[in-house]
């Protein structure tokens, strides 16, 4: 590795950065203690790619000049590599590749060896895609032990328990890809997998479909189940009822999501090498078994020149395409040589990664980018310069892995590629384009994630002893300056509203300009999507989001127009759609319970609308008495009712201690204050469901864990009967599991505003 040179400049950091490195990035000691700056995580990295330089006696670079490129690009935030480069670059560990898809093959040993490599992969900072679809159906017969089969479901459920495990750097769990094709005979179950919440929490769900489907589906018509182990035709289906089911459940939950096989196979640039049956967790990225993809993204919010708003074209002079296009030529090499630094899991990995050299060059600050432009996301010139950057960066992009492939040669399995029958080429990477997840590496760099719009235009922050912080987008912040307009008053109320869309006192041109992503039509999110897949080798990373209201056929309309756009994918997300809160939006945080205002017409409403007071006793309350079994002795649980609500709960243990009686008694009325100010029983069930103890007994087909785990255990049993309620005792269904802040679904996943949270990195 080389030197660093004194005079390397420090990287300006912005305010949320340094928190975001130290917590995630910067290299610490056995103790926990750093033992790395920014600056020196950033030349760590830079120099440890730009050291494989040296492989190729014909690049025109020097290796310490290249490093130095390679820091000023990251440290002027112009681009950064996926978080497991930043992480591990010149490191031991040197695994640099966040996206793996490993194959599930129709056997108990591929099955389990899938499981080990998986959690291998997740160990070394990786997230992984799975096809379930070569699986013979459940209930079919096993030829080697005369038994029947349990299923693709079943053996699903084996990978989530199993990832569930791993812990990547001890705080976070990867994420995974669960993918069905819509053929295959067990789909129903499949689509059905996340009816009950807290299934499945550590896979993202998506079917397949595929051309067959889609036209059945077109011209209401049945297609066949397929079983994949014989070829035999199981069973027929009416395309349109599946289509209709997959859109009922996307709406209840945000799963399944839907993937386009067919068309992601026409683009599959090595088809010699097998079928692409499975994408990376987030969907963006489409790969052949064992195979691997380094991502980065470029801050196009850099690249923009004032002085041009006025303009006819403002893109024209008002983005520095000069710069860019040394960027990308810069990032393509980056990402080039990250494929010879990366140190995978598996030797099948590697030779399939170095076979094909796959990389992902994508984008982060659009949203930004047209803020500074003064130009709406939802609007004909949004969608007209989301293409027009996106194919420069394409044509580019291709153009730079060319020269590599002067340098270099061309990728080993280039000569059987679509590229070399159509003449194209020699390319370096067989693909060279993804719009990723930036999730936290916008955080990192300041800026709007991936193409998504700008989730809020302000949110409060958690900092120290409880104070909160209200952060405004900068863009925003500058044209409420310019227009004289900006208060502090009204950032707490836009922080409140979650929008400024209803603010009629705000100058229409600055509403028009200033949407966020539940201000926006589903229309406009598909097009956008659809601008920037017609010039991306691999698959864009995009959520839907909708406002609670949304109806199915809204998701309908989405998924058809997806399938017409010309999209390989696509994720909505109904704000709400979870018993347990993850979208916070202002007013646009409710539940699904019908509840509006204050409360529900039930009397109760969710924890965050809770505190209005509490209620008083009325004088006579009618209620139930329940024998429970628990490891300190039966429990005699009195729950009173109010409107056929529970109002108050007594917890008695027989013949126990002071001390646990106390305890019980304690749980009961911390329970009974709850649901006398208002919080809705699902909630206090979710908080204390799970809660382990040390004398677990049986009940039923499960076990109960403890005192506060069987006061759940009743209350879900009366009073939540059609729900499944998940362990959620650390909040992390509502909010960041290591921050506290309310998390936001976009980009296929889970993302922490506050701190960068995210399974996806």
């Amino acid at each position: 590795m080389f030197t660093m040179p004194k005079t390397l400049p420090q990287p300006q950091l912005k305010p949320n950065t340094e928190v975001v490195l130290q917590k995630r990035y910067l290299r610490k000691d056995m103790a926990g203690r750093l033992t790395e700056t920014p600056r020196d995580l950033f030349w760590r990295v830079a120099a440890s790619i730009a050291a494989e330089e040296a492989k190729y006696t014909q690049s025109t670079f020097k290796g310490e000049d290249l490093a130095c490129a390679f820091y000023e690009l990251m440290t002027t935030w112009k681009f950064l590599p996926n978080s497991p480069t930043l992480m591990n670059a010149g490191t031991d560990l040197g695994q640099l590749s966040a996206c793996f898809v490993l194959p599930v093959g129709d056997s108990i040993e591929e099955i389990f060896d899938a499981v080990k490599y998986a959690a291998m992969i997740h160990k070394s900072g990786g997230g992984t895609g799975f096809s379930f679809s070569r699986l013979r159906p459940k209930d079919s017969r096993v030829g080697s032990t005369g038994g029947v089969a349990s299923g693709p479901v079943s053996f699903l459920r084996i990978f989530n328990t199993a990832t569930e495990q791993v812990k990547q750097g001890g705080t976070r769990r990867g994420a995974n890809m669960g993918i069905l094709r819509v053929d295959h005979p067990d789909i129903l179950e499949f689509i059905r997998a996340k009816e009950k919440e807290g299934e499945f929490n550590n896979f993202n769900l998506s079917v397949g479909l595929t051309e067959v489907f889609m036209r059945a589906v077109e011209n209401d018509e049945h297609y066949d189940l397929v079983a994949p182990n014989s070829g035999e035709v199981i069973n027929r289906l009416r395309a349109r009822e599946i289509f209709e089911l997959l859109v009922k459940k996307a709406w209840q939950s945000g799963d399944p999501g839907i993937v386009f096989l067919d068309r992601i196979n026409r683009d599959n640039p090595t088809p010699d090498q097998g079928e692409i049956e499975s994408t990376n967790p987030c969907g963006e990225q489409p790969l052949l078994p064992y195979e691997a993809c380094n991502l980065g993204s470029i801050n196009l919010s850099c690249f923009y020149v004032p002085g041009h708003n006025a303009d006819a074209d403002p893109a024209r002079e008002g983005i520095d395409w000069a710069e860019l296009k040394r960027v990308v030529h810069l990032a393509v090499r980056f990402l080039d040589n990250v494929i010879d630094a990366s140190r995978f899991p598996l030797d099948s990995i590697t030779e399939t990664v170095r076979k094909n050299r796959k990389i992902g060059l994508g984008v982060m600050g659009f949203a930004d980018l047209l803020y500074q432009l003064e130009l709406a996301y939802d609007s004909q010139q949004g969608i007209e310069l989301g293409e027009r950057i996106m194919a420069f960066i394409q044509d580019e992009g291709h153009k730079a892995s060319a020269q590599l492939a002067t340098e270099r040669g061309a990728f080993p399995a280039y000569a059987t590629s679509v590229y070399a029958k159509k003449k194209l080429g020699p390319y370096r990477n067989a693909t060279v384009t993804t719009i990723a997840p930036t999730g936290t590496l916008s955080i990192i760099a300041g800026c709007s994630s991936g193409v998504e719009p700008l989730f809020a235009l302000c949110f409060t922050r958690n900092i120290l002893d409880g104070e909160r912080l209200v952060e405004v987008n900068p863009h925003f912040e500058a044209a409420l300056a310019d227009a004289g307009l900006f208060s502090h008053e009204l950032m707490d109320a836009v922080v409140a509203k979650g929008s400024i869309q209803e603010m009629d006192y705000l100058p229409a041109k600055l509403r028009k300009v200033f949407v966020t992503a539940m201000d926006i039509a589903p229309v406009w999110h598909l097009r956008m999507q659809a601008a920037f897949q017609r010039h991306t080798d691999n698959a864009v990373s995009k959520t839907v989001n909708l406002s609670n209201s949304a109806t199915e056929q809204d998701i309908f309309d989405i998924y058809w127009l997806a399938y017409k756009e010309g999209c390989k994918g696509v994720t909505v997300y109904r704000d709400g759609c979870k018993s347990i809160q993850v979208l916070a939006t202002g007013e646009g945080q409710k539940k699904m319970d019908g509840e509006t205002g204050a409360a529900s017409a039930s009397g109760q409403t969710s924890a965050s609308q809770a505190g209005a007071g509490v209620r008083k006793r009325p004088d006579m309350v009618w209620g139930f008495t329940q024998k429970v079994p628990t490891g300190l002795g039966a429990m005699y649980l009195t729950v009173n009712e109010v409107d056929g609500k529970p109002f108050e709960v007594f917890a008695t243990i027989g013949k126990s201690g002071r001390s646990i009686t106390a305890k019980a008694e304690a749980i009961g009325r911390l329970v009974s204050l709850a649901l006398r100010s208002g919080v809705h029983v699902r909630d206090v069930v979710a908080q204390i469901k799970g809660i382990g103890g040390e004398h677990p007994v049986f009940r039923g087909k499960g076990l109960l864990l403890s005192i506060p785990d069987a006061i759940a255990w009743v209350l879900e049993k009366r009073y939540l009967k059609d729900e499944h309620i998940s362990d959620v005792n650390d909040l992390q269904g509502q909010s960041c599991p290591e921050c506290g802040e309310p998390l936001v679904f976009q980009e296929g996943c889970l993302i922490c505003p506050g701190c960068g949270f995210s399974r996806c990195g």
